[in-house]
């Protein structure tokens, strides 16, 4: 069975640094494509990068590139998702999931999915 477990995530001030972890069982990673996602309250989940079964990575959101790096870690199955100098808006909830296909950024694709780890930026 699949199962996905996002970490890493916690309080930081404006201009930070974290990176999320998404650490999976029941599956190598670097057979799927696996997406990151956030969720502020109120608002829809929506994709932060992404990392296809060839290693391909790939950012949605303009607010996001260049602040953010996905990487995958074979040996311990698995994908990392730097974020550098975060921002007040960055605040939300950040999901992994997983696929068999390429990248793309729409939830429907994607699942199952972990439970999330929170990231608040606030000064």
């Amino acid at each position: 069975q699949l199962q996905l477990v996002e970490s890493g995530g916690g309080l930081v001030q404006p201009g930070g640094s974290l990176r999320l972890s998404c650490a999976a069982s029941g599956v190598t990673l670097r057979s799927y494509t696996i997406g990151w996602f956030r969720q502020a309250p109120g608002k829809e989940r929506e994709g932060v990068s992404c990392i296809d079964d060839r290693g391909v990575a790939t950012d949605y959101p303009d607010s996001v590139k260049g602040r953010v790096t996905i990487s995958r870690d074979d040996a311990k199955n698995t994908v990392y998702l730097q974020m550098n100098n975060l921002k007040p808006e960055d605040t939300a909830a950040y999901y992994c999931a997983a696929r068999s296909g390429s990248c793309v950024f729409a939830v429907g694709y994607y699942g199952p999915w972990g439970q999330g780890t929170q990231v608040t930026v606030s000064s």
